[in-house]
């Protein structure tokens, strides 16, 4: 079931996860395009740890589109699928040549290797620019069909595309990262902390499971 106004609804997770920092530990934007696309099907955890010695050797793209294949996977071997993200990332660098030529629409940058939505989104939103989209990760795959938002899909474009639809424009940018820590810090698979929830008044799970 849909409610007709989320936006009020949503209004205590906004509040709380605003401007909690995105658990990838970038510096700049250089640093935040490589690490959303060494992230895909990894931990942010281990992406903090295995990008501190590689932007020490690449500081910009610049430096990056010098490089070769080999040397790049000695240093993101520990990174999951690390053959094909060696090569998006290495094709990405020698098409943008310097970083002041990372695109700001999304349209672009999903043009770019191993940029989804996802990831586009998550850069628009982390440098504060024109929402395009609404960040849908895994978390947030769980978490709004929980809610009753959204039917439950396993496709995040089709999970995105209805919140799109149902949820004003002005939150957009917030709202995704909200609902992800939500289901990171609260909203767990198993034994979600319903009690904890800011938004359990208005959430299905907590409706059928509680009463």
């Amino acid at each position: 079931m849909l409610f007709n106004n989320w936006k009020e609804n949503l209004e205590p997770i906004i509040k709380k996860y605003k401007s909690k920092k995105h658990p990838l530990l970038y510096q700049n934007l250089y640093q935040l395009l490589i690490m959303v696309i060494l992230s895909a099907q990894d931990s942010d955890t281990n992406i903090n740890k295995v990008t501190i010695p590689f932007f020490k050797k690449y500081p910009d793209i610049d430096s990056l589109s010098k490089s070769s294949i080999e040397e790049i996977t000695t240093y993101i071997s520990k990174v999951k699928n690390f053959k094909s993200k060696a090569n998006w990332i290495l094709e990405t660098a020698t098409i943008l040549k310097s970083n002041e030529n990372i695109p700001n629409k999304l349209k672009d940058l999903i043009n770019l290797k191993g940029i989804g939505r996802k990831s586009a989104n998550v850069i628009l939103r982390e440098n504060k620019m024109q929402a395009e989209g609404i960040i849908v990760d895994l978390h947030v795959i769980r978490v709004v069909p929980r809610i009753g938002l959204t039917p439950k899909y396993k496709n995040g474009n089709k999970i995105e595309k209805i919140l799109m639809q149902e949820l004003p424009y002005e939150i957009w940018n917030d709202i995704g990262m909200a609902f992800s820590f939500l289901g990171r810090e609260i909203c767990r698979p198993i034994n979600p902390k319903c009690n904890l929830c800011p938004i359990n008044i208005d959430c299905e799970y907590y409706k059928n499971n509680n009463h």
